[in-house]
């Protein structure tokens, strides 16, 4: 009677191993959608875009951009988790998204657990830019202003949570002053804002905030990064502004939800891999002063790293956010 069950087990999870084999080999017959934690215009929005154009490409199909704002990208990476995982969903994340907001928001209806890693695909660099009738100068004279007006100075993000959000914690605790931080819906109602002089100014990824500085829009202080951008030559580092404390290098990644079959994975993962070679994304990325991975950065495992470092980064980092 054992044998006989035996048999008939194996026999099913060979038809379910044939049948999910099938499945991918076939993926996708239909339109994916990427789910894009934040309001469009911004950062992860625009590297979204870029991306997904040229990774439809490469898979046949079209890959739809859904934009769902809020709570820092939480509200998004519900809504993905919940997914059918089968790989028509998908979603693009950061070092917020999907690291920083489980001590931000310890009562989530999502774990790390939640999704699988699909591939990094691109590396950003945050910058810290005021209105451009601040009166601070520079960084030096931003930092001492701040200091002698505790609390007056207010800087914009993408939500608590968002990699912009990072980039404000970090700068004000490497330069030590008291600013109020508030949260948008997405980068790019924060920069409009800091645009028309109603805060006073942003803590953005050079990929959405480099553009207004040059157009002198608002006022680059600094960049948290070791070298200068391209896009941004006048712009300094945070070592040459002399706050070398202050480092703002952030990431990209696609996540699918769990159970999604590792063949799937692996298409979309190439595709990605794809993507972020082509000439176009790489010319666009140019453009933003964002960096596409390294040879050795398109894994999965890769990503999971990342969210791994990141997770417990940050749970140190912001653990008093945690209790308020």
């Amino acid at each position: 009677m054992i044998p006989f069950v035996v048999k008939r087990l194996s026999a099913a999870i060979a038809v379910v191993a044939f049948a999910t084999a099938a499945f991918a080999q076939d993926f996708p017959k239909r339109p994916v959608t990427m789910i894009v934690p934040f309001a469009a215009g911004g950062t992860s929005d625009v590297i979204a875009r870029t991306v997904a154009e040229q990774m439809g490409i490469a898979l046949g199909q079209t890959i739809v951009i859904e934009n769902v704002a809020g709570a820092g990208g939480s509200t998004a990476l519900a809504r993905a988790s919940r997914a059918e995982p089968d790989g028509y969903t998908i979603a693009i994340g950061n070092a917020g998204t999907n690291a920083a907001t489980y001590t931000i928001y310890p009562k989530l209806p999502f774990t790390p657990d939640s999704f699988v890693p699909i591939a990094m695909v691109a590396k950003t660099f945050g910058i810290v830019a005021v209105r451009k009738d601040f009166p601070a100068k520079d960084l030096k004279e931003f930092i001492a202003y701040a200091k002698a007006n505790p609390g007056k100075i207010n800087l914009g993000h993408a939500g608590v949570g968002s990699s912009n959000y990072l980039i404000c914690k970090s700068f004000v605790t490497a330069a030590g002053i008291d600013a109020t931080l508030i949260g948008y819906r997405g980068a790019a109602p924060a920069l409009t804002d800091a645009i028309g002089g109603q805060i006073d100014g942003v803590c953005d990824a050079a990929a959405s905030v480099s553009q207004s500085i040059n157009e002198k829009l608002v006022r680059g202080l600094v960049v948290g990064s070791t070298v200068r951008l391209a896009t941004a030559p006048d712009l300094p580092t945070s070592t040459e502004a002399g706050l070398p404390e202050f480092e703002a290098q952030g990431w990209n990644g696609l996540f699918a939800p769990k159970g999604t079959p590792p063949a799937v994975i692996a298409k979309l993962n190439a595709a990605a891999r794809t993507a972020v070679e082509t000439d176009a994304v790489k010319k666009r990325f140019a453009e933003l002063s964002t960096v596409a991975p390294d040879d050795n950065e398109h894994t999965p495992e890769l990503l999971q790293q990342l969210v791994t470092r990141d997770v417990e980064k940050y749970r140190k980092m912001l653990a008093d956010d945690a209790k308020q």
